[in-house]
């Protein structure tokens, strides 16, 4: 038990459940309540999914491609920009046309908004620490926690109304944006201070 919660808090900070919240609405203003839970639906699995099969594959595959940590947390932040620079450009009328609600579970909101770059790294350090077992757990509690978070945002929503919404789908895409840009900070500064000194 003392591995899981070890495990819990370090992904628990990574998935950030409750700042997707604000996100998940600015994407799905405007649509069903079937086609919002399906949504969630596919976002847990896919979550999950990519997170076991990185937790089994991962360190293996990274070793093979030659990739490290820092090209893993640029990739993914460079990603996350683009997706919030695009949502902050575009006009109300255009972004309910641009958002797909086939695919929009799986990408952006299953990987890399739930399951991204800060959360494999994180459980890819945390495994050699606290055991398969634990890192699975928390894993999936975490993803499972955020879903629930999800569900629950229809409510906010029309608490919120349309106008209060929109505020927060703005400022949510600066926060995604900023998010973004700390993950490449980290990803550079990772990748300078292991790099070799020419002195």
């Amino acid at each position: 038990m003392n591995a899981f919660w070890l495990s819990f808090l370090p992904i628990f900070m990574a998935v950030n459940a409750i700042g997707v919240v604000p996100i998940f609405i600015s994407f799905t203003v405007g649509l069903q309540k079937e086609q919002v839970h399906k949504i969630i639906m596919e976002t847990v699995i896919t979550a999950t999914v990519v997170a076991l099969v990185f937790l089994a594959i991962g360190s293996m595959l990274f070793r093979i491609l030659g990739i490290t940590v820092s090209d893993f947390m640029i990739a993914g932040g460079v990603l996350i920009f683009v997706i919030a620079l695009t949502d902050l450009l575009t006009q109300e009328g255009a972004k309910s046309q641009q958002v797909d609600p086939e695919s929009l579970g799986a990408v952006p909101l299953g990987v890399p908004l739930i399951v991204g770059p800060a959360v494999l790294t994180t459980i890819l350090i945390l495994v050699p620490q606290q055991g398969y077992i634990a890192v699975i757990t928390a894993t999936i509690v975490n993803i499972f926690f955020a879903g629930f978070m999800m569900w629950f945002s229809q409510p906010i929503m029309r608490l919120l109304g349309k106008s209060g919404a929109r505020a927060i789908a703005k400022v949510s895409d600066l926060v995604l944006a900023a998010i973004a840009v700390m993950m490449i900070r980290r990803g550079l500064e990772i990748f300078f201070s292991s790099a070799p000194s020419t002195m």
